[in-house]
């Protein structure tokens, strides 16, 4: 499968009210990839940050567990889970802290508020100002507001050139002291029935490129499995470019960033249409290659390494 069957192409919207970076999986593969994300001096984000959960239409409470297993991973202790873990993979992130002119900050997601509208209350064919609206519904302060949209909602764009999006907004609402805050958010899709071999690769037969088996998805789901990956990188180029002034490269509406700088690739040896080589559970056949909590399993995608200008893979 070629590299731009697992990364959608990013449009270029202009929305006046916020920041839109498509981020996730590229159709095509950028030339310049092996070259050091610019830093454009903005903030990036750093302390305690709350992540917040917009769950809109139906969802299992299976699929709500594996997708809330894997945000509380991010910032578990080193020696809660197995090696490697899903924070192990998320420190990459760090170095990119470090490499920024302004002082070195750290960071700490932590699970907050779930919000749940399983009434469709937008109606079940949402726009990108819709999602902005939904994301809005969570805390502003010190957050991500992470807006997961179930299998039968179409989303402007979903399949045609985005699997997820993430940007930054602001708003005073449903903020207590009156204050104007800027939050970052979140959108993503389960493509089970819509686009499995676009935005669930490689847990479902690309519809591009080299035509190889799919890979047993290691929680059971397909559509979530697939969701969890998009979210992964989504969540990276969250923290490293929030506000459209961070780490990335190319035009700032569609950037190349810390994960979509390594499209396609999970594992050591990975190449247009090959993964690359993962870990296999014994038990369920699933593929993945980090551990988080309960036990559950992961595929993340590679993080482009500032510090050895190469996609860093967790196995």
């Amino acid at each position: 499968m070629a590299t731009f069957t697992h990364s959608l192409l990013t449009l270029s919207l202009l929305v006046s009210i916020f920041h839109l970076s498509f981020a996730a999986r590229r159709l095509v593969q950028d030339k310049d990839q092996d070259q050091l994300l610019h830093y454009h001096n903005g903030p990036l984000l750093y302390g305690k940050i709350a992540v917040n959960l917009i769950w809109y239409g139906k969802f299992k409470p299976s699929q709500k567990a594996i997708i809330t297993d894997f945000v509380t991973s991010l910032s578990s202790p080193a020696s809660q889970n197995a090696q490697p873990s899903v924070a192990t993979w998320w420190k990459t992130t760090e170095k990119y802290y470090h490499l920024s002119s302004k002082k070195p900050s750290s960071l700490s997601l932590s699970l907050a508020d779930q919000i749940l509208d399983e009434g469709y209350s937008l109606g079940k064919s949402l726009t990108s100002k819709h999602l902005v609206e939904l994301a809005s519904k969570g805390g502003q302060k010190n957050a991500i507001n992470v807006v997961l949209t179930s299998a039968d909602v179409a989303v402007e764009g979903f399949c045609m050139s985005r699997c997820g999006t993430h940007g930054s907004s602001s708003t005073t609402s449903h903020v207590k002291d009156g204050k104007n805050y800027k939050f970052a958010y979140i959108w993503v899709g389960n493509s089970e029935t819509q686009c499995p071999g676009q935005c669930a690769w490689p847990f479902h037969q690309p519809i591009y490129g080299p035509q190889s088996p799919p890979l047993i998805a290691p929680n059971n789901d397909v559509g979530l499995d697939g969701m969890v990956i998009n979210l992964a990188s989504l969540l990276a180029g969250t923290a490293t470019n929030p506000f459209g002034n961070g780490y990335f490269q190319g035009p700032a509406e569609a950037p190349l960033e810390a994960a979509s700088a390594c499209p396609g690739v999970y594992g050591k040896g990975a190449y247009p249409g090959y993964a690359g080589e993962l870990l296999v559970d014994s038990t369920t056949g699933g593929s993945y290659n980090v551990n988080g909590g309960n036990g559950r399993k992961y595929l993340v995608p590679a993080l482009y390494d500032p510090s050895t200008s190469s996609c860093s893979t967790p196995v």
